[in-house]
């Protein structure tokens, strides 16, 4: 799973009115980020909001992705039941996917005991050629608890997660178990990714890589190069974006900001309010005054 070290990114999905995905647009962001030296692009996780799109729509966004991108995709299916996920699974695994990344269920609340048994039955029949990622993102499905991530990985049945809770003790509680039981370490929140890579992450699947792929790699260089100065200023200008992010609804910002650098994302699907609107030109203006400098610094 070495293919995964460094900067990822979920894409957005660019949406056509009557939310139906925008596959020449969605091609288009994908060249974005693969010139600038994103390592995989996820297809369909919760930066796409996937939850938009129809189970065809989602299989053909991994299929044109797949043959379209130099580097691997990795499929988003995650799915309120078990027999969508695997349906999802197998799709995104025939169309070429070198990865799948399975929440549990969303929107119902199960017990950690329901959570291991989906997950469980889940790798029991997912195609047997596409390593299995969890996804960890407790604030929209139920949560993977440290409890049972520990236990699902040292199964062997899962080739590593994707922790998006946002809790550095959470990484260290996974990093401790990796010493004895090798997996994929992939941070899912921005904030902490500096940090965590620093101490031995092996990457990050980063929203704001999306539209800021320049920043992150900067940062990943920065401490691949023992250069921990340069990665704590280029971290400041992470989290100053990331400051602004949150006070849009995910991933409203992300879809904001990739306007302003020309690239595509559609309507969005839910509208915003009049404060929301006032704001969003707010954060253009400031967009565009703060990316020349960051762009500078990175490169």
């Amino acid at each position: 799973m070495n293919q995964f070290q460094g900067v990822n990114t979920p894409l957005v999905t660019p949406h056509r009115s009557g939310c139906s995905p925008d596959l020449g647009a969605m091609t288009e962001l994908i060249d974005f980020v693969v010139a600038a030296g994103i390592r995989a692009i996820c297809i369909g996780g919760t930066t796409g909001e996937f939850v938009d799109f129809s189970m065809e729509d989602r299989k053909q966004m991994v299929a044109r992705a797949a043959a379209h991108s130099r580097v691997p995709i990795i499929a988003g299916i995650a799915h309120p039941t078990l027999e969508g996920a695997l349906e999802l699974a197998a799709a995104a695994a025939a169309s070429g996917a070198r990865a799948l990344l399975v929440m549990p269920p969303y929107f119902f609340r199960y017990a950690q005991e329901e959570v291991r048994e989906f997950l469980m039955r889940f790798a029991d029949a997912a195609p047997p050629d596409a390593p299995i990622l969890l996804y960890n993102i407790p604030a929209f499905a139920n949560e993977i608890s440290g409890e049972t991530a520990q236990e699902l990985l040292r199964s062997g049945r899962f080739a590593g997660i994707k922790d998006s809770s946002g809790s550095f003790e959470a990484f260290i509680r996974l990093k401790a178990l990796r010493a004895h039981h090798r997996f994929t370490l992939l941070i899912g929140d921005d904030k902490i990714f500096t940090e965590a890579r620093t101490q031995g992450a092996d990457g990050v699947v980063s929203g704001c890589a999306c539209v800021l792929p320049e920043l992150l790699i900067g940062i990943d260089r920065a401490i691949q190069d023992g250069a921990p100065n340069r990665a704590q200023a280029l971290d400041r200008r992470l989290r100053e974006f990331i400051a602004w992010l949150e006070r849009f609804p995910a991933p409203v910002g992300i879809k904001l900001a990739l306007a302003e650098r020309g690239l595509p994302a559609g309507p969005e699907p839910v509208p915003l309010s009049p404060l929301r609107l006032r704001l969003a030109e707010q954060f253009r203006e400031w967009f565009r005054r703060w990316l020349p400098g960051v762009l500078e610094e990175a490169a």
